[in-house]
């Protein structure tokens, strides 16, 4: 089944060409860049693969992007842009799309009727900012623009892993290039400052446009409300799995750093540049299991991400966020199984621990206590606490306190997977109305909570508020806390696991990840794992010994 999918992405593989004849007037869209002819299915016209920049290479690797040039040439707009340079991995399957340093294009679906002042939905797609792209199918926008005709729809890609998110300062030539530790979030702003300028051509409102993002997707359209250059691209977001605290220090991007020169054999920034795109592929196989978050570098990102938020700088911005259940047992998939989860997620928790002063090391085991069962269940809670839920809350918190409006959710609704739960990214076949998709769901997503999910993204980016007066909404607020549950039977919630929240929330402050690349095993739980294992050849041993000898 994965071999099929793997060819089937590979196979829609095309290269839009100019058009020098004649084309369908109305299945096209004059923009700054050219002339755009796409394809029309059912009801709704479909965009791909147009370029929102200059392709990032040449001279202009590692540098911030540049508008795509002024044309009035006719392009065809059939084909996915090329998927950003990655390591092919099976559950982001856009990484079986051609890749290349050209990427820098966008997707866009909205409903054949012709109308004008739509509103406009841009997705950021996550893949902990060293993944994703919009030839994923699960990011297919086709049945979310069939039911929704009144939005225009769009998929942005940006660099991720080596390319998009690196620190050079510390290498000789390096100082040339100050922007590359956030090059991701820049591709980004150049996607929206496009879409500004064109989004007209598709019958879509500049001033109606509101984020969405999953993910490393959650944390950029978090980020992105306080960067300067992105203010006024849009007016609302929804933050789903992803806030401000999926970022690193300086510190912490240095592995990566030291990374790259050594597998590349470079000692400078002019050996990084004479590498051919074969090569960069070569090196980034050997890295990218260890790439950055974006670089709390001071300027871009201060390094209290909250700060932002807590003085105000958000608030003319309207938000939703929230998290699954069950977040971090998505990474037992990723790591190779319930053995190797069993094993890393205990070691990871006893590096963090030794990150802790003793008393906030008192509250991680106190947490610990709240709930009976295992207790692998009860780590893997405390990071989906400490990475994702908290910190949307903390987010949340700073933004309503501050004259922001915010909107909680709490995803509850199971895949069927075994172990995983409430994981991340299980709502986005629901998200995008792509029941079928089954990547994260295990079986087939409800039809109904998928509307219904799509209806509430759909009326907050139109109106600022989610509700229904069947399903009302009320914003977040430090003294109800309202948070919508979103599962078959979705319900209304004052403050869910509060018991976790007021003892965990002070060790945010910590700016704990999950980054593995400095990872210890001289921990407490290898040794005990060692010492069983040891115990048990010695039974095994001596129950060969016994019988041999009796």
């Amino acid at each position: 089944m994965a071999n099929n999918i793997k060819a089937e992405i590979r196979d829609s593989w095309g290269e839009n060409r100019l058009i020098d004849g004649l084309y369908d007037p109305s299945a096209s869209a004059k923009c700054r860049n050219g002339i755009f002819v796409g394809t029309r299915k059912d009801g709704v016209k479909i965009f791909r693969g147009i370029p929102f920049a200059c392709p990032p290479t040449g001279k202009l690797r590692w540098k911030k992007p540049l508008p795509a040039p002024d044309s009035g040439r006719v392009f065809e707009a059939k084909y996915n842009g090329r998927t950003p340079i990655q390591t092919e991995w099976p559950s982001e399957r856009a990484s079986f799309y051609p890749q290349g340093e050209d990427c820098l294009y966008l997707n866009i679906w909205t409903g054949e009727e012709e109308a004008a002042g739509k509103t406009v939905m841009v997705f950021i797609h996550g893949g902990s900012y060293g993944w994703g792209g919009t030839a994923d199918p699960l990011y297919d926008g086709f049945n979310f623009a069939k039911a929704h005709p009144e939005i225009v729809l769009v998929t942005i890609a940006y660099r991720v892993g080596m390319m998009g998110f690196a620190d050079f300062s510390s290498i000789p030539g390096g100082e040339e290039y100050p922007d590359a530790p956030n090059l991701g979030l820049w591709d980004q702003i150049e996607a929206l400052r496009w879409v500004r300028e064109n989004i007209a051509a598709f019958g879509g409102d500049p001033d109606k446009v509101t984020l969405f993002g999953e993910s490393a997707g959650g944390g950029s359209v978090s980020l992105l409300p306080y960067i300067p250059e992105a203010r006024g691209l849009f007016r609302r977001v929804i933050a789903e799995s992803g806030s401000v605290a999926l970022t690193y220090s300086k510190a912490e991007c240095q592995g990566l750093t030291r990374r790259i020169m050594k597998a590349a054999g470079a000692a400078d920034m002019q050996d990084l540049l004479a590498l051919s795109e074969e090569e960069l592929q070569k090196v980034n196989q050997k890295v990218n299991m260890y790439n950055n978050f974006p670089m709390r570098d001071g300027v871009l990102i201060p390094e209290d991400p909250y700060e932002p938020y807590r003085n105000g700088q958000t608030a003319d911005v309207d938000m939703i966020i929230g998290t699954n259940a069950d977040e971090t047992n998505y990474w037992i998939n990723e790591v190779g199984g319930f053995i190797p989860f069993r094993m890393g997620v205990p070691i990871q928790y006893e590096n963090n621990l030794r990150l802790l002063k003793p008393e906030d090391r008192k509250r991680a085991r106190q947490y610990m206590k709240l709930t009976r069962g295992y207790s692998l269940w009860k780590i893997s809670g405390f990071f989906t606490e400490i990475m994702f839920r908290l910190p949307a809350v903390r987010q949340a918190e700073e933004h309503s306190r501050n004259g922001g409006k915010a909107f909680m959710y709490f995803w509850e609704e199971r895949s069927s997977l075994p172990h995983l739960r409430a994981c991340h990214a299980v709502e986005l076949a629901y998200v995008f109305g792509n029941t079928e998709d089954t990547v994260y769901t295990g079986e087939p997503a409800d039809p109904v909570l998928s509307r219904q999910v799509q209806d509430q993204w759909v009326r907050f980016a139109g109106t600022g508020d989610p509700g229904t007066p069947e399903l009302p909404w009320p914003a977040y607020e430090e003294k109800n806390r309202w948070t919508m549950i979103l599962r078959r039977d979705s319900r209304l919630a004052a403050d869910p696991a509060a018991e976790a929240r007021k003892i965990l929330s002070p060790i945010l402050d910590y700016r704990l990840n999950a980054s593995y690349a400095e990872m210890k095993f001289n921990v407490p739980f290898v040794w005990k794992s060692a010492g069983k294992m040891l115990l048990i050849l010695l039974l095994i041993i001596g129950a060969i010994l016994y019988f041999l000898l009796k």
